[in-house]
């Protein structure tokens, strides 16, 4: 055997040990990746059906949000129909009110002429009873002074 026969033996020994050496955090790793393995696994079978019942979820929210629009929809709708309700009634209001004036102001001249009317008869009247006792008194006044 030369020499370069027993570097060659040396060195494939060395090789043996270390790939033995080696060998043992290998295994260990391995059993840490199958356990790693596994946990996923198992997350996978759980995150599964949770993803189901939110998708689920997100279904029946995306529903009730179309009824909801829905509903919005006819809400606007009404509303919609009550401005121009409202708005009919406040032209048929201002019609009431320029009609109350017009009436207030066709039936105000009229009575206050009457009313001045009536005044005029009752300041006359009382104008002319006291005239008449005025006079009275006067003749009266004139036979008590003939008199004494």
């Amino acid at each position: 055997m030369s020499l370069g026969g027993i570097a060659a033996l040396v060195a494939s020994g060395g090789f043996f040990v270390l790939v033995l050496v080696l060998a043992v955090p290998i295994l260990r790793l391995r059993k840490t990746i199958d356990a790693a393995t596994g946990a996923l696994q198992d997350a996978a079978h759980q995150t599964t059906p949770m993803l189901e019942r939110v998708n689920t979820t997100i279904d029946n929210v995306n529903v009730a949000l179309t009824q909801v629009h829905t509903t919005l929809d006819g809400v606007n709708m009404q509303l919609a129909r009550i401005d121009t309700i409202t708005e009919n009634v406040s032209h048929v209001s201002a019609n009431v009110a320029n009609l109350s004036t017009v009436v207030s102001a066709a039936a105000a001249n009229p009575l206050v002429k009457v009313a001045a009317f009536g005044y005029g008869v009752r300041k006359a009247a009382a104008n002319r009873r006291s005239a008449a006792d005025e006079a009275e008194v006067r003749e009266q006044i004139k036979q008590r002074r003939k008199r004494t």
